[in-house]
């Protein structure tokens, strides 16, 4: 499966889900479940990749602003609520993380605690596969390694915060004391 299509699947589940994760991923199961075992495969496959490429410290520290804490699976599905948001916020947020201050559901977050998460999204290849097969999604052959966050810094330092990530520290984190 090329990215194009990865995506391309997402956006046509966003358009069918109403836009809410939980939603989305179940229809992203009912898409993928309709393909070709081998296009599912191809997804899981393609899903590992876009997670790894997503492994990076100050998204991690994003996600602990935002859900305010972030545990491995936290950050997890935390990515995976960021899928079901599409391609263009999930590259935006990849590449400049403070970038998701500007999204209306992370704004409104900040006053009402809310917080994302979707492991179903995670699990949509595996899911679909078994609707589609009635058994279990095969072992990635080739799994993609996870990069080495060797620039992790203490997300509930929040001078850090403020410096790494301005515009979520503003909605998330205390003013300083004067």
């Amino acid at each position: 499966m090329r990215t194009d299509d990865f995506w391309q699947l997402i956006d046509e589940a966003r358009a069918g889900g109403g836009g809410e994760a939980g939603a989305v991923a179940a229809r992203a199961v009912a898409l993928l479940a309709e393909r070709d075992p081998a296009e599912i495969v191809g997804y899981a496959h393609h899903q590992q990749r876009v997670l790894a490429a997503s492994y990076k410290v100050d998204l991690w520290g994003a996600a602990y602003l935002i859900n305010g804490g972030a545990s491995d699976d936290g950050f997890e599905y935390f990515r995976g609520w960021l899928m079901t948001q599409g391609r263009q916020v999930f590259a935006r947020a990849v590449a400049d993380p403070d970038s998701l201050a500007e999204l209306p559901q992370v704004r409104a977050a900040a006053l009402s605690g809310e917080e994302f998460e979707s492991e179903d999204m995670l699990a949509a290849p595996w899911e679909a596969y078994r609707k589609a097969t009635a058994t279990d999604l095969p072992a990635d052959r080739d799994p993609v390694p996870t990069p080495d966050l060797n620039d992790f810094w203490d997300f509930d330092d929040e001078a850090e915060a403020r410096r790494r990530l301005p515009r979520l520290a503003a909605l998330f984190v205390e003013p300083p004391e004067e």
